[in-house]
C-alpha cells in the first residue's frame, strides 16, 4: 500500500548532506513495510537487520566503532553493506539502545551509506539509558496510521481526485459528496491502521478487522509488560483503556482512577505519549507563534492513537456505527474530533514531532472551547468540529473576537464553502461586531486543510459575502 511518506524517503535519500535516518511512530502503523516498499519501488539493495532478534549486537554498537560495526553487520548479512544501490536499514532499533547513538558515528564517518533507522517505544528505552539521541547527526520521520486520503488511494482513486484537485472553483457532485462520506463512515470503523486496511481489502468484510484489531490492542499491552514494573503496569493499562473513551474531554485523574495518585497517572499518560499510542492536545494561550510556546502542561485533552482502534475499545461495530445519525456522531466515543485530531497531528508535515493544541476560556457562566488550534506561516487558525450537518459556533466567535483572528475553520457534513461573516457577539456590558472568513469542509477533507490555506493566504480563492 502507498504511503505519502516514500517521498519524504525519496527526497531524503536524493540529498547530498544525507544524515541517518529514523521513522518514529507507534508499534504496527507501517514503518518496517513502508522502508520495504521504499526499497523495492526504487530498486535499492535492501540490507535489513531485526536488532530485536540480535540483542547481542547491543555490545558491538556500544564500541561506537564503525569499523567494528559494519564488519559484524556484514557477517551477518554475508554480503558488503556499503555498496552501490544499497540502504541499511536497522529496525527495532530501541532493542538496541547503543545503535541510536552510534549513528552519529555513521553520519560523521560513513556518510556514504544510507542508514534508516525505526523503531517504537524508543523513549521507553531512553530513559533507562545515560545517553541522548544524537541531535544534530540524524533526521527524523514521524508516521501515524493510513489517513483517510491514503485508505481512498487504495480502495477507490476516483473519489480521491476530487478531494485532492478541490479549490473552490467549482462544487464536488452530490453523488460523489454521497459516496465519499461513506467512505469516510467505513474509516470510521476500519481506521488508519495498515494491516486492518489490507484485510478489508481483501474480503470486503468488516468482521475480519475485529480479529486485527484485538492483535494490535493485545501487542500494546504485551510491550508496556516489558517495560514497566507490574504496578505501573497496571496504571498504563487503566489509561489505555480510559483515553478511547474520554476523546475530547479535559483529562481529570480522578475520573481514571480515584485510587491512584495524580503523579503516578501523569507519569503513565507521560509514557503512553512518548510511544506515540495517545496524543495530549495541550490547551494554549493562542496570544502568538509558536502555539506550544504558551500551553498549560496541566490542561489537556488525549488523543487516542486511531479511530478504529478506539472504537473496538468502546465495543462499538460496524452495525452501531452505521445506525448512528450525524447528531450521534459526536456523542458516541467523540468519534468527529477523533478523526480530525488524528489527521491534524501531522499538519505542519512528517518532519515535524505531532502536536496540536486547543483553546479554553473558562469564565463563570461564559466557558468557551475550541476544539484544535492551528498555524501555517504567520496565521492562526480555530478549528471547530461538528459531527453533523449543523450546530452553532460560539466558541470559534469568541477566539476570533479575543484574539483577533482573521479566519476560522468549521469541518462538518456539508459541502465545502468559504464565506465572510458578519456577526453581532454580545458580551457582558456591551455588543462587539466581527468580521472575517470562514472556511467550511466536509469532514473527509481535512487532508486538504493545508494546501486550502495556503490557497487562501495566497489570495486564490474566492470569499463569498454572507447570505
Amino acid at each position: 500500500m502507498q504511503r505519502v511518506a516514500e517521498q519524504h524517503l525519496k527526497k531524503w535519500i536524493e540529498t547530498d548532506q544525507r544524515k541517518p535516518l529514523v521513522i518514529r511512530g507507534a508499534r504496527q502503523v507501517g514503518k518496517s513495510t513502508l522502508v520495504r516498499q521504499f526499497a523495492e519501488k526504487n530498486k535499492l539493495l535492501l540490507n535489513e537487520i531485526n536488532l530485536e532478534q540480535h540483542l547481542e549486537l547491543n555490545n558491538i554498537f556500544k564500541t561506537l566503532d564503525t569499523s567494528l560495526i559494519s564488519k559484524e553487520l556484514e557477517g551477518l548479512l554475508g554480503r558488503k553493506i556499503i555498496s552501490p544501490g544499497s540502504i541499511l536499514f536497522l529496525d527495532e532499533i530501541q532493542a538496541t539502545p547503543n545503535a541510536l547513538q552510534a549513528l552519529r558515528y555513521f553520519y560523521e564517518e560513513l556518510p556514504e551509506l544510507p542508514v534508516i533507522a525505526a523503531g517504537s517505544l524508543l523513549e521507553f528505552v531512553l530513559s533507562k539509558h545515560n545517553f541522548s539521541i544524537p541531535v544534530g547527526r540524524i533526521e527524523y520521520v514521524h508516521l501515524g496510521p493510513m489517513t483517510f486520503e491514503e485508505y481512498l488511494s487504495e480502495i477507490d482513486q476516483s473519489l480521491l481526485k476530487h478531494i485532492i484537485e478541490f479549490d473552490f472553483s467549482d462544487g464536488i457532485p452530490k453523488t460523489v459528496q454521497k459516496k465519499l462520506l461513506d467512505r469516510q463512515r467505513e474509516y470510521l470503523m476500519i481506521g488508519g491502521m495498515p494491516e486492518a486496511i489490507l484485510k478489508y481489502l481483501g474480503s470486503g468484510q468488516f468482521s475480519d478487522i475485529i480479529p486485527v484489531h484485538r492483535s494490535i490492542i493485545s501487542t500494546y499491552l504485551d510491550d508496556f509488560s516489558k517495560y514497566a514494573t507490574e504496578r505501573a503496569l497496571l496504571r498504563l493499562q487503566k489509561v489505555f483503556n480510559f483515553v478511547p473513551r474520554s476523546v475530547g474531554k479535559k483529562i481529570k485523574y480522578s475520573n481514571i482512577s480515584r485510587d491512584e495518585a495524580a503523579r503516578e497517572l501523569r507519569s503513565a499518560i507521560e509514557l503512553l505519549s512518548k510511544a506515540r499510542v495517545i496524543s495530549p492536545v495541550f490547551h494554549s494561550h493562542c496570544s502568538g507563534l509558536p502555539l506550544q510556546a504558551e500551553i498549560d502542561e496541566f490542561t489537556y485533552k488525549a488523543l487516542f492513537l486511531d479511530i478504529g482502534l478506539m472504537n473496538r475499545i468502546c465495543g462499538l461495530d460496524w452495525l452501531a456505527i452505521s445506525n448512528l445519525d450525524d447528531r450521534q456522531l459526536i456523542n458516541e466515543g467523540a468519534m468527529a474530533e477523533q478523526f480530525i485530531g488524528q489527521h491534524l497531528l501531522y499538519f505542519r508535515g512528517l518532519s515535524d514531532p505531532p502536536e496540536l493544541c486547543y483553546w479554553l476560556r473558562q469564565q463563570k457562566s461564559a466557558n468557551a472551547e475550541v476544539d484544535y488550534v492551528i498555524s501555517q506561516g504567520d496565521l492562526i487558525t480555530p478549528v471547530e468540529v461538528k459531527a453533523g450537518k449543523s450546530g452553532t459556533l460560539k466558541s470559534l466567535l469568541q477566539f476570533v473576537f479575543s484574539k483577533n483572528a482573521g479566519l476560522g475553520v468549521r469541518f462538518d457534513l456539508n459541502p465545502p464553502s468559504i464565506q465572510k461573516i458578519n456577526h453581532s457577539l454580545r458580551q457582558a456590558k456591551s455588543t462587539s461586531y466581527i468580521t472575517f472568513d470562514l472556511i467550511s469542509l466536509p469532514l473527509y477533507m481535512v487532508g486538504q486543510l493545508a494546501r486550502i490555506l495556503n490557497l487562501y493566504r495566497a489570495g486564490s480563492v474566492t470569499v463569498v459575502p454572507q447570505s
